[in-house]
């Protein structure tokens, strides 16, 4: 075997091993949905179930209204998502191709606002809307998640990697910036704003500490938040959490899959040009 094969082939292992542990979790948490109770806490664990639990499916299902919280996390998902792609991709255009006074500090400042943690923005956004009398609407689920600075930044990136000869030919031409950037610029960056959709998805989807803290009641609540259901002080009921965990994430894991491709392409695109 020459060192050619030997390095493709230590590359393909690594890759392996790497896969392996990263599915390990979602593997464990599909294996603890079809155990019962005492299993669950079985020392040591056992990977197969002795007695599949497929029932666990329905139990977890019926354990709590998540047929309001799926409604309520497609609305919440849907409704920030297309919020964001609107302002992502209006700001990542005024910031590639538009020349307006205090252009370049204003883009430092919101790429600077990356460097904050988000928990620290938790009280303040909460203060903000409870002033606005918005907690336990959909308004305090929406309103804080429609502009991402890493979305505008990454779209500005593609953005910057069109030549500006093409820009200013479409000028001459007559084209309007409006035309410009709905007719030659979002169809050219498609594979960008489709990996900005995912991921946007993914977070919205997933997301579970501000769903808790700006709601109330069930008729609001997210599916993750919904996950809680399953914990009390009498413990938790591990089999039901991973069967409604699995269920929970199964529509974004099918999301990834299908559309993985744009996601690698769209994100590498965002270093084509500082």
């Amino acid at each position: 075997m020459n060192k050619r094969n030997l390095t493709k082939g230590l590359s393909y292992l690594i890759l392996f091993l790497g896969a392996l542990i990263m599915l390990i979790p979602f593997l464990w948490m599909v294996d603890t949905a079809l155990k019962t109770a005492p299993e669950t806490v079985q020392t040591p664990p056992t990977w197969f179930p002795k007695h599949w639990q497929f029932n666990n499916f329905v139990l977890a299902f019926k354990a709590a209204p998540f047929i309001t919280y799926f409604i309520n996390s497609i609305i919440v998902t849907f409704l920030t998502t297309l919020g964001q792609l609107v302002t992502t991709i209006l700001a990542a255009f005024a910031f590639a191709k538009l020349n307006f006074f205090g252009k370049r500090p204003l883009f430092l400042i919101c790429i600077g606002t990356m460097m904050i943690p988000g928990e620290i923005l938790i009280i303040p956004n909460f203060v903000t809307l409870s002033h606005l009398h918005l907690i336990n609407t959909y308004g305090a689920l929406i309103l804080p998640w429609l502009a991402s600075v890493f979305s505008v930044f990454t779209l500005r990136q593609t953005f910057m990697s069109i030549s500006d000869e093409l820009y200013y030919a479409a000028k001459i031409d007559g084209s309007s910036d409006w035309n410009f950037l709905w007719n030659i610029m979002v169809p050219l960056s498609k594979s960008s704003i489709i990996a900005i959709v995912i991921l946007q998805i993914i977070g919205s989807w997933n997301s579970f500490m501000w769903p808790l803290i700006v709601t109330n009641t069930d008729n609001l609540r997210t599916l993750p938040v919904g996950l809680s259901t399953f914990t009390s002080d009498a413990g938790t009921e591990f089999q039901l959490l991973m069967a409604a965990s699995t269920i929970i994430i199964v529509p974004i894991i099918i999301v990834y899959i299908l559309l993985q491709k744009h996601i690698i392409e769209g994100v590498s695109k965002a270093g084509l040009k500082a």
